[in-house]
């Protein structure tokens, strides 16, 4: 059985490609900045002394975590449709991403805070420290630092995920993968690329992690340790 690969015939249609790649990385930035803020509030929330916040917190993280991500688009997709509220595939994509990605955020998160010795709240409470000083110096960024990897890996598989946003038309890669498969009827040579290009994307996001990463945390740098 000869199998004969036309890439030029699907090569010629890299706008669209860039087109679709470009989408991808906004969808997974704006997920990824929301929903790092909406987990870490979860994961304060779950640490909280009210039992009622802790509560609600809990089932949010638990609902998320046990439901698959396109139940969970096409949730939101024709959860607001239905109470007529008209967003875009693209704003819909978004929004259900950060749902998502909160979830997970904040357990990652709870794993950091949980992480912080107690004695060295304590030492800072002793200084006399604001409790916004020790909440953000003390507790916050030493935490985001210990899990940073991790989080910066969900953060990747966020991007990976977005493809199933395609089922709402949302015109990430995938999305455009399928539509020139349709138009080429090279559908082999298509999601050749379109893996190719996911790695890339990969790529580009650990990167950007990366630098990231030595930027908010120079201790880490002088020690020599990556991410």
């Amino acid at each position: 059985m000869n199998i004969e690969l036309d890439f030029p015939a699907v090569l010629e249609r890299w706008p669209k490609f860039l087109e679709g790649a470009i989408l991808t990385l906004e969808l997974a930035f704006l997920a990824t900045v929301s929903g790092a803020v909406l987990g870490t509030l979860a994961a304060v929330g779950r640490g909280t002394h009210s039992r009622l916040i802790a509560r609600i917190c809990k089932v949010y993280v638990e609902a998320i975590r046990n439901t698959p991500l396109l139940v969970q688009i096409f949730l939101v997709y024709f959860g607001l449709a239905s109470v007529g509220l008209k967003l875009s595939a693209f704003t819909v994509a978004v929004v259900a991403l950060t749902i998502n990605v909160g979830a997970y955020t904040a357990e990652i998160m709870r794993a950091g805070f949980e992480a912080i010795p107690r004695g060295q709240i304590e030492a800072a409470e002793g200084l006399a420290l604001t409790r916004f000083q020790i909440y953000w110096h003390i507790i916050l960024l030493p935490a985001v630092e210990r899990v940073y990897p991790a989080l910066t890996s969900q953060f990747v598989l966020l991007m990976l995920a977005s493809s199933v946003c395609s089922q709402i038309s949302a015109e990430e890669l995938t999305a455009v993968a399928n539509y020139i498969q349709s138009d080429t009827y090279r559908a082999f040579e298509t999601y050749i690329i379109v893996a190719v290009l996911y790695i890339l994307l990969s790529l580009v996001m650990r990167a950007g992690f990366w630098g990231l990463g030595l930027v908010l945390f120079p201790r880490r740098r002088r020690l020599g340790t990556t991410l």
